[in-house]
């Protein structure tokens, strides 16, 4: 069940959410099948702080569990391009091989270098929201969480009854440490919200409050207290850290369409 929270402070983190990471996440699903059906959002690493100017990586995350198909149908978005896209799908083909799964964690990551390819090649860019370094959660924000849930919120692509739109919605639920250490989500999470990014918020006073993105929402593994664990970004930040910085590759998932 979902924690008490004043109304006043989850309309509040619901509207930060959006307007820091609206434009962050897309569904995806097995091409030409009836599931699985996912989210995956976009993420900057920040390698380095400069004058002026940060260096970072860009990658697509979700939960690996959900990437071992080879052909994937994505919902293109018009609001995160410019201008909007002529498609309303794409295929990505040779999924499964995409992905660099980071050990452990249930999570599955790959650069946005094809994504990128993808509006070049259709004179269109992309106008996106990543979740940034300042939002991912830290150790010592995973480390304040405790068995008492409070309140969270997955920021996802859900599958509507009967049509199968896979709109963008807020999924209110719950956070909480359970008995074996692991961060997992109390409440439901509907189909096609596996691999969305979770978010939460410290209050700080003065009606203040400091968003914090979680990590991701994992299949549900049975467990009593929240089904779904969550990959939390403290030990994701610390997994990318020890990948190689990629070369960008061409790849031609681009040129198919659904």
């Amino acid at each position: 069940m979902p924690s008490s929270q004043p109304p006043s402070l989850g309309k509040a983190t619901i509207d930060a959410v959006l307007a820091h990471a609206g434009r962050a996440t897309l569904a995806f699903q097995w091409a030409h099948h009836t599931g699985p059906y996912a989210t995956m959002f976009w993420f900057n690493e920040l390698l380095a702080v400069g004058e002026g100017t940060d260096t970072i990586r860009q990658f697509l995350l979700t939960a690996s569990e959900v990437t071992r198909f080879s052909l994937a149908e994505v919902t293109l978005r018009p609001e995160m391009f410019d201008p909007g896209p002529t498609a309303e799908k794409l295929a990505m083909t040779d999924f499964a091989q995409g992905w660099t799964h980071l050990d452990g964690l249930g999570v599955a990551v790959q650069t946005t270098v094809g994504l990128h390819a993808y509006a070049a090649r259709k004179g269109i860019r992309w106008d996106t929201q990543e979740i940034t370094d300042g939002i991912a959660a830290r150790a010592e924000d995973i480390a304040a969480l405790t068995s008492d849930p409070v309140t969270a919120y997955a920021l996802a692509h859900d599958v509507a009854p009967g049509t199968g739109k896979r709109e963008q919605a807020i999924v209110v639920g719950a956070l909480a440490r359970a008995s074996d250490g692991t961060i997992r989500w109390g409440g439901e999470l509907p189909a096609g919200c596996v691999g969305a990014p979770v978010f939460y918020s410290v209050p700080m006073g003065d009606d203040s409050f400091r968003l914090v993105c979680a990590g991701l929402a994992l299949p549900a593994d049975g467990q009593a207290f929240g089904h779904h664990p969550i990959a939390t970004f403290d030990t994701i930040r610390t997994a990318l850290a020890s990948l190689p910085t990629p070369t960008p590759r061409p790849r031609r998932w681009w040129q198919r369409r659904i």
